[in-house]
């Protein structure tokens, strides 16, 4: 920082000094006490000031002000989307279920849901489409969870007999900084790689893209991505990204970003399974309960990490991970996917966790 030096003590020094020395200036004295909170109100302004300095910079900046900050080049904090699902509902025929009916878990952090069409019980149930009522992944609920209908309709029963699938968290401050990043960074013109993966990552949802093109001969363009957990995306995501980029219906959804002559195909990344097994040595005080965890938590991360980034799981990278867990001293007979080396993946694969046996 610019201004670490700048603390009240010092500040009241320099101000001491500016005084004639045949003023009394020692502590308690009149002068003293009276420029004592003056130099502290400038103290706290310097503090302000190095902050004025951070927020200023997109990498050390956050929040609105990292919002302020990527504005400057055309950029937009993506927000969070709402799961979607069916919901079936159970009761007297001829029960009319209104657009906007809430429906929630029954835990005790409830997640609220509601329906986005109205229904009409025929045969004893009827099936809406739904969404959660708050954009985010705490919407991606599993099946048979939502249980509860408020409001008038108490008549009736209700239950998800599928999972509540393509909820997303606002887009966090790392994803817009190496979005701000990968602007200014790779300039796009003209269709270039660059531009493509730019159009991409500004679809809300979407994590990261590789792009290849010529990959089916001349004029074309492969687009993969991922999406904002960096897990494959939904088809409706491929979907949404297909139509913004080189829609096939133009009537439907316009001309699209991809320039003329170039035609796009818009896929899902793969996922590849990839097992750890390793015995441990435990620290002293530790459970194997608490190693797994530690060790289990450390190797999805570090899966997580290298998606659409690197295209080589580390052994060694994966070994010292499992030195850091608190709960671990040693190893022995480690192996992922059965062997103790390297394992390469494909441009279009992400690596996900699979068997984890730890003993």
């Amino acid at each position: 920082m610019a201004f670490e030096n700048q603390i009240k003590e010092e500040i009241l020094q320099r101000m001491l000094d500016t005084i004639p020395s045949e003023v009394d200036k020692r502590q308690g004295s009149i002068v003293h006490d009276l420029i004592s909170p003056s130099a502290i109100e400038l103290e706290l302004t310097y503090i302000e000031m190095d902050n004025v300095l951070n927020w200023g910079f997109a990498g050390t900046t956050y929040g609105d002000y990292l919002d302020r900050r990527v504005a400057e080049v055309g950029l937009t904090r993506k927000p969070a989307l709402s799961a979607t699902g069916t919901l079936t509902f159970t009761g007297p025929d001829g029960t009319y279920i209104p657009v906007g009916t809430e429906c929630s878990t029954d835990s005790e952090n409830p997640i609220y849901f509601v329906t986005t069409s109205d229904a009409i019980i025929s045969n004893g149930t009827a099936t809406v489409n739904a969404e959660a009522k708050e954009g985010g992944a705490s919407g991606n609920v599993t099946a048979n969870v939502i249980v509860l209908v408020l409001g008038d309709l108490t008549n009736l029963s209700v239950t998800n007999t599928s999972s509540f699938e393509g909820g997303l968290d606002e887009e966090s401050d790392a994803l817009l900084l190496a979005r701000y990043y990968e602007r200014v960074r790779k300039p796009a013109t003209s269709g270039n790689k660059n531009h493509y993966v730019q159009w991409a990552t500004e679809v809300t949802g979407v994590g990261a893209a590789k792009v290849f093109p010529l990959w089916n001969g001349k004029g074309t363009v492969k687009v993969v991505i991922v999406d904002s957990n960096y897990e494959p995306a939904t088809q409706a995501l491929v979907d949404t990204v297909q139509n913004y980029i080189d829609p096939a219906d133009f009537h439907a959804y316009g001309e699209g970003k991809a320039p003329i002559g170039a035609t796009v195909t818009v896929e899902s990344a793969t996922t590849r399974a990839i097992d750890l097994s390793v015995t441990l040595t435990l620290a002293s005080g530790a459970t194997l309960e608490q190693a797994t965890a530690e060790v289990q938590q450390a190797f999805e991360e570090y899966l997580r990490s290298i998606a659409f980034v690197e295209t080589t799981v580390r052994y060694s990278r994966i070994g010292n991970l499992v030195l850091t867990c608190p709960s671990v001293d040693d190893y022995a007979n480690l192996t992922i996917n059965g062997v103790s080396e390297n394992i390469s993946l494909l441009e279009t694969e992400i690596p996900v966790k699979g068997l984890v046996n730890i003993a």
